[in-house]
This record gives C-alpha cells, structure tokens and sequence, in this order.
C-alpha cells in the first residue's frame, strides 16, 4: 500500500517539475527540446513492450497493450509535431529563386 503512495508522490511531483520547466522555456529552444523529448517517448516505448513480455494475466496484459499504443501514438505524434515545426523555419523558394 505504502509503494502505492509513493509512486502517486513520485507522479506528482514529476508532473509539476516537467510543467514549471516546459513554461519557462523560450520559443526559440522550443524545437529541440522536442527532440530530446521523442528521444525519451521511444524509450518509454520500449519499457512498454518489456513490460508487456513481462505480463502474466490478461488484466496486464490489456493494460500493457493500452500503454504500448500511447506510448507509440506519443512518439510519432511528437515527431510530426516536430517535423512540422521545422517546416515553419524553411525558405519557400517563391519567384523562381
């Protein structure tokens, strides 16, 4: 039970550590910091997938399905965040230049 609260605590507080850091970011760092962040959601990823391999009833193995597809849909929905916020920083080659 007391793993329980711990874990909770654990959540919380890195929810608000990770929301008071990405607030103060400034727009120009913005971009790779997305980067550094699908870095982190691929391997969320892969902890998903060992931890599904690991599961041994069907409540954790649905559970560990559920976790496999967000934590997928996380990291190609930050790369084409990221991809299209590049896309923003490019020349467009208007006028025949």
């Amino acid at each position: 039970m007391i793993e329980g609260f711990v874990a909770l605590y654990i959540f919380m507080l890195a929810a608000f550590t990770g929301y008071e850091v990405i607030s103060k970011v400034p727009v120009i760092l913005h971009t790779p910091l997305m980067s550094g962040s699908n870095f982190v959601h691929g391997i969320v990823l892969v902890g998903t997938m060992v931890a599904l391999g690991h599961a041994a009833t069907p409540l954790e193995q649905a559970v560990g399905f559920i976790a496999v597809i967000l934590a997928a849909g996380n990291a190609v929905g930050g790369y084409v965040v990221t991809e299209r916020m590049l896309e923003m920083f490019k020349t467009s080659n208007k006028g025949g230049q």
